[in-house]
């Protein structure tokens, strides 16, 4: 274990506090980096900077990746139970800090402390589920033919990289590299540079928890950072979330060399809701989908497709909306850019003649940061910028069709892929829209159709781009690659084809 230890995170309330400057953790130890260069992190809440994180290159990516390629060596041939020890430490601890981390994201995210507290206990649960593979990833064996046996394995690809965004600095992370690990890579971090500090406390915990120097990296910045990674011959694998023009622009970059990639882009996912839903459970559940996280997330509700005469709904929904309290029950905008997007698609729908009946513009919450209130827009027309981009905030647009067929045309004619739902209280209705709708995750009455573990998390079409997904047993299969061997070993009298 190094005694360079990342200090602990004070805070207990949404007071400011400063936090220790972020620097690269490569082969056991917190390094700057080569250019000198840092970035000034802000916390949203208050639009005030907490600290600040160093801004690397490729000379830091070249370091990284020869720490990791010899510990890689190394931990690769350590069995695979042993690997996963370091996961069940890993949970300990989480566990043990959880209040610290949860206070950590909600300063460096924004989030309000109960989503902070669902972000961490998640990625506890991926950390669990890693803790697992060995039971459930086994390789497979059968005799095919007298005397013949073929059997599989999963080995490490190697060095392998992983790139996160803002929105969950624990929880995505974690996404990735439990499989990674315990599948006997070494894994190199880039996470978002306005939220660094949740990827260094990760890499603190992974090496209180035992995992040997070199085996996980942390390398901070923004593009230069994440070309050179994707332009790394030694890294064989990249898995990426963050908006589509990265996700494609990133995967076809780092496919050029040969890598396996997955790039996990934006969305613009359609909620359903037909007369016969149930008018409480769907306004609790849309107005949580479109405000938890303050709409920053990709799972989060964007269009509401009214079919028929659901008024009465929609009324519950405004009415609940405009009910929560900004700063308490929703969270900031992460900076200015993002706040005044987000502002002005809500300016254009009103202009177009879409009707604003929740207006979240102009408050502010309990500090001097970036704020958008829960906003619902009606009578949104599909052509409208409301109707088709990734707005990334507290906005609901609501779009009036007549029948569940032009719902699902809706739906599918959106160029993403990610997730869908349909509110209703038929079976026929659901099973009708679940199996039409053109996304890879869909939810019945249910707003954030999360999978949760061994279930893979991943969407279709433009919200992916690459093979699988990226949680569940799909991760770890991404992260390593299958040895086939066929023996044989008993001389036998008979012959066959195989013979």
């Amino acid at each position: 274990m190094s005694s360079q230890v990342f200090p602990a995170f004070k805070a207990t309330s949404y007071d400011f506090v400063e936090y220790a400057p972020v620097k690269n953790w490569i082969d056991g130890q917190w390094v700057a980096s080569k250019s000198g260069k840092t970035l000034e992190i802000t916390n949203p809440r208050h639009g005030k900077v907490m600290g600040n994180v160093v801004m690397s290159g490729a000379d830091d990516v070249n370091v990284a990746v020869e720490a990791a390629k010899k510990a890689a060596a190394t931990w690769r041939h350590t069995p695979i139970k042993v690997r996963a020890q370091v996961m069940f430490k890993l949970k300990e601890l989480m566990e043990r800090d959880l209040e610290e981390l949860s206070w950590l994201v909600s300063h460096e995210n924004g989030k309000i402390i109960d989503e902070a507290r669902a972000e961490v206990l998640k990625g506890i649960e991926c950390v669990e589920f890693g803790a697992s593979i060995p039971n459930i990833g086994a390789g497979d064996q059968l005799e095919v033919s007298r005397g013949v046996t073929c059997s599989q394995k999963h080995e490490a690809l190697g060095v392998v990289a992983g790139v996160t965004p803002f929105n969950f600095p624990i929880m995505v992370p974690l996404w990735m590299i439990p499989q990674a690990l315990v599948g006997g890579n070494a894994f190199i971090l880039k996470p978002s540079e306005q939220v660094p500090f949740g990827a260094a406390k990760l890499a603190a915990l992974l090496d209180e928890a035992g995992l040997p120097k070199g085996v996980f990296s942390v390398v901070n910045g923004g593009p230069d950072a994440v070309n050179a990674l994707a332009d790394h011959p030694d890294i064989k694998a990249i898995a990426f979330v963050g908006s589509t023009p990265i996700a494609k622009m990133l995967y076809g970059r780092g496919a050029q060399t040969g890598k396996s990639m997955l790039c996990l882009g934006g969305a613009k996912n359609h909620l359903i809701v037909v007369p016969d839903a149930d008018p409480k459970i769907t306004a609790d559940n849309v107005v949580a989908s479109f405000t938890g996280c303050a709409g920053q997330r990709c799972m989060a509700a964007a269009v509401l497709v009214a079919v028929g005469d659901v008024d009465h709904i929609i009324d519950a929904i405004k009415d609940k909306a405009a009910a929560l309290v900004i700063g308490k029950d929703v969270g900031p905008i992460i900076n200015e850019k993002s706040a005044t997007r987000i502002n002005g698609i809500i300016n254009d729908a009103e202009k177009q003649g879409a009707k604003i009946l929740v207006d979240g513009r102009g408050k502010k919450g309990d500090g001097a940061g970036q704020w958008v209130a829960p906003t619902v827009i009606d009578n949104v027309k599909p052509g409208m910028q409301a109707a088709t981009d990734e707005i990334f905030g507290p906005v609901l647009s609501i779009v009036h069709v007549g029948n569940v067929d032009e719902a699902i045309a809706l739906e599918n004619a959106n160029p993403y892929g990610n997730a869908s739902s349909v509110y209703t209280t038929s079976g026929a209705v659901a099973e009708y829209v679940t199996s039409r709708v053109d996304a890879g995750m869909v939810g019945v009455n249910i707003g954030v159709p999360v999978p949760r573990e061994p279930f893979g998390f991943g969407g279709w079409n433009y919200s992916k781009f690459g093979h699988g997904n990226i949680t569940g047993m799909d991760g770890f299969r991404f992260w390593t690659r299958p040895r086939k061997i066929t023996s044989k070993w008993d001389v036998s009298p008979d012959n066959n084809w195989m013979s």
